[in-house]
């Protein structure tokens, strides 16, 4: 086991390094001058050259990215924004927890969903459920996350007046009247199921397909033969093989997704990263969006890393691959 935790580290170290680069490489070939960017519409020559001197600019391109990962890693330091003047490292850590509570809720809520659905369509397959469930997949794939949130903000938020249609409540600030739990969780009902529908449908339709490979497997119909309950034969047998490859979709999928859920974001007016990569684009603010770049590039590793170890533990077989 720890020789398999060394070898997904130093994978997790070299994907990082190479991800850093493709970006800073991207970033540097972009037709923007970050000099004149930084010093506003107005710049002056003497701003270009002093902007210039203070970014490095005016040296080697591989001397400005071992400056970059030096202070990447050391201290941390995402630079400035060329628009607010303000700390990307602040920019990141002010929309970062409004992403994850979208995402991390988003979860929750089509784990609990799919998982009761996946697996009762798999034991009945071709029943009324089933058929049902396989038509809201279909529905649920093929619609797109800003017309599903435009529509629901219509009927939920306008016509019936259930639910805010848009803006975010902060969880800890419940003295102004627009925070707290309550304010929190009410902002977010909207949001949590548009982001949830598309991963909902997907892992319904997986979570039944791997549940019925299992249940035709040899030690499935053994089990059985021996005269095993069905309930153990579920959770024992069943359950613990199917779910193997739903556990690595999930750590990915939640990597992925906090790396920018931009969509749903923008359509509920969320101030999480997705809204901010859009705004940083739209204004070339350079560092900012590759500062989002960079997060949802660790966010991936991680969780991909995480995922990797518990499989692992979960089934020792992959520990000799």
């Amino acid at each position: 086991m720890f020789r398999y935790l060394i070898r997904r580290l130093i994978w997790a170290v070299v994907l990082f390094v190479v991800i850093t680069l493709v970006t800073f490489v991207i970033f540097f070939i972009i037709p923007v001058d970050p000099a004149k960017q930084a010093c506003g519409q107005r710049a002056t020559e003497t701003c270009i050259k002093l902007a210039t001197k203070e970014f490095g600019l005016d040296k080697p391109l591989l001397q400005q990215y071992l400056l970059f990962m030096e202070r990447l890693v050391i201290h941390q330091d995402l630079g400035r924004s060329y628009v607010t003047r303000q700390p990307v490292n602040e920019t990141v850590l002010k929309a970062a927890p409004v992403t994850a509570s979208l995402v991390l809720g988003g979860a929750i809520l089509w784990m609990l969903i799919a998982l009761p659905v996946g697996i009762l369509s798999a034991l009945r397959p071709r029943s009324l459920l089933d058929r049902f469930s396989m038509v809201a997949v279909l529905i649920g794939i093929s619609a797109h996350p800003v017309w599903i949130g435009l529509i629901l903000s219509y009927l939920i938020g306008y016509k019936l007046g259930w639910t805010p249609i848009t803006g975010y409540a902060d969880f800890f600030n419940p003295a102004t009247g627009e925070g707290g739990p309550v304010q929190w969780f009410h902002h977010m009902i909207l949001p949590w199921t548009t982001f949830m529908i598309l991963f909902c449908a997907l892992y319904v339709r997986m979570i039944r397909a791997n549940v019925m490979e299992a249940s035709g497997e040899d030690y499935v119909r053994t089990a059985r033969a021996k005269g095993a309950p069905e309930h153990q034969v579920l959770r024992s047998h069943i359950l613990r093989n199917a779910m193997l490859p739903v556990v690595t979709m999930l750590g990915m999928d939640i990597g992925a997704a906090l790396g920018g859920a931009i969509f749903t974001e923008t359509v509920f007016s969320l101030p999480g990263l997705g809204n901010e990569a859009i705004l940083s684009i739209t204004q070339f603010d350079l560092p900012v969006t590759q500062g989002i770049v960079i997060f949802g590039t660790l966010s991936i590793i991680i969780f991909n890393l995480a995922v990797d170890l518990l499989y692992a533990a979960i089934d020792p077989r992959i520990r000799l691959s």
